[in-house]
């Protein structure tokens, strides 16, 4: 007998990642079988060559199978396949395979004696501390740490190198990431006995466990890591399509484990990354759930999660493309070569296709898919706008109602109030003492009041009658309603707010 349960998937946002164990991934009779799963949880799909949505099959773990014939059957539809370790480092990237220019690769291998280098460097760091400043003024309202790393970015235009590069961009970085260190993390009640005390604020960005940023050992640094991950993948595809290397790099220096290039093109998306994570810190509640802290103290994060961040994967695709070609129309243009030559394909944005046909406006880009809300209370996942669900309201309710009204009492009683209400108290009595009953006409009565004047107040606002009488608002409400009974000297200003004319010469229907 099968206990397994299984669930079908399908691509969301033109993402479908894949985490667990035994995953297997071939293609049968045209289709794209997919499984994946922890236990007896199991997960699969099958894929049709035709209007299956697919962009990016994201492997999550090392645990599975892929074939050659899936890779192929990727490879025809145009979509990209991409593997993650555990950590969030990129294992491989493989894409649509195009057309490549040896000249652009030799442009590119050349491009600190020719001087390209240094001018991509420039802008891209430069468009970097851009995005870093708005950050800081827009997001975190640190108009001081916006001003500091706007200076250094005024300083680049005069950088001769890219160690001063580096530099500039590090002293902005430290200024940068000081102002996130006591970002306070929000978990819901019913998690906090389970939350460590270093998961509820940002603190810093470097790891205790490494002395860098990997191995987090937090959920929000956690979370960039994983999506840096994601947009590195995406780097990496982006500069293999336009025909680059994303080995040869104009500012990271050559590294064995890394592709110099694809670390080049994140930079001036990172700010994009890091204003969709303080959203989300600044607005939204963090799961327990969605993390676990290994024996090191190292935070990784679940599965499920995992597969919610890599939907955002096409924002990243559509944002880091200009860049991409940027880099490529730069070191084209030291290439000797015939006038009639327009320049590498921009197989990313389309820019050829759209100017030639007299289209001005870029592609668009659409915001990053918005992360789970979950209920501040109890953690349930609720409809986005909310705060709490619904029996968790009636009790933070009932704890406002509890704080406004102790809040309130403490307000009422104090010296200020009370010296308010005191000569309140004076006014009042004193018109009492100054009015006299014979003032009033012989048919505005104790009758005339209740019939006449008191049901037609309904019609009239309690900020009407409260400034009318010079009373308060719950008073107001009160002679409103018929819950209290004004003193007499007050008919005559009501009879004439409810219509009730002719008071003087005795004829209230006149």
């Amino acid at each position: 007998m099968n206990n397994n349960q299984i669930s079908n998937i399908k691509p969301c946002h033109g993402v479908l990642t894949l985490f667990g164990y035994g995953i297997q991934t071939r293609v049968d009779r045209g289709h794209l079988l997919i499984e994946d799963g922890i236990g007896s949880d199991r997960r699969r799909a099958r894929l049709p060559r035709v209007g299956h949505g697919l962009k990016r099959l994201v492997v999550i773990g090392s645990d599975g199978v892929v074939s050659l014939g899936a890779l192929r059957w990727l490879a025809d539809q145009d979509a990209a396949f991409v593997m993650l370790d555990r950590d969030g480092s990129v294992l491989a990237t493989t894409g649509p395979v195009r057309p490549s220019d040896a000249r652009l690769r030799r442009a590119q291998a050349l491009a600190i004696q020719s001087g390209s280098a240094l001018e991509i460097a420039r802008e891209l760091i430069g468009r970097k501390l851009d995005g870093q400043a708005n950050v800081a003024r827009e997001k975190l309202l640190d108009t001081t740490t916006a001003d500091t790393i706007s200076q250094f970015r005024a300083e680049l235009a005069t950088a001769e190198s890219g160690a001063t590069i580096r530099l500039l961009e590090s002293q902005a970085g430290r200024a940068y990431w000081s102002a996130w260190r006591n970002l306070t993390i929000n978990f819901p009640k019913s998690d906090l006995r389970r939350v460590p005390d270093h998961w509820r604020t940002f603190g810093s960005r470097i790891s205790v466990l490494t002395g860098s940023p990997r191995l987090a050992v937090n959920p929000p640094n956690a979370i960039l890591n994983y999506l840096y991950a994601v947009l590195e993948a995406e780097a990496r595809l982006a500069a293999a399509a336009l025909g680059l290397d994303p080995g040869l790099g104009v500012l990271h220096a050559d590294g064995p484990v890394r592709d110099s290039l694809a670390c080049d093109l994140m930079e001036p998306v990172r700010p994009e990354v890091d204003g969709y994570v303080l959203d989300w810190i600044l607005h939204e509640t963090f799961s327990r759930d969605w993390f676990f802290e290994q024996r090191d103290g190292n935070c990784r994060l679940m599965g499920p999660f995992v597969a919610r961040l890599s939907e955002t994967a096409p924002t990243w695709r559509r944002t880091i493309a200009p860049f991409a070609e940027f880099v490529a129309r730069r070191l084209f243009s030291t290439i000797s070569k015939p006038n009639r030559d327009i320049g590498p394909a921009t197989r990313l944005t389309q820019t050829h296709k759209r100017r030639a046909k007299g289209v001005v406006s870029g592609p668009k880009i659409n915001n990053a898919p918005r992360p789970q809300t979950v209920c501040q209370g109890c953690g349930k996942s609720i409809v986005r706008g909310r705060k709490n669900c619904a029996d968790c309201a009636i009790a933070v309710s009932r704890e406002n109602l509890v704080d406004v009204a102790r809040s309130g009492r403490v307000v009422a009683q104090s010296q200020e109030a009370q010296t308010r209400r005191a000569e309140t108290q004076r006014r009042h009595e004193t018109g009492k003492r100054k009015w006299s009953r014979a003032s009033l006409p012989t048919w505005l009565n104790d009758d005339t009041y209740a019939e006449r004047i008191q049901p037609r107040l309904m019609r009239v606002t309690n900020g009407t009658i409260a400034s009318a009488l010079e009373v308060s608002m719950p008073y107001a409400a009160d002679i409103r309603t018929g819950r209290r009974r004004p003193h007499p000297r007050h008919w005559r200003t009501l009879a004439r707010l409810v219509g009730v004319l002719g008071i003087d010469s005795g004829d209230p229907d006149q």
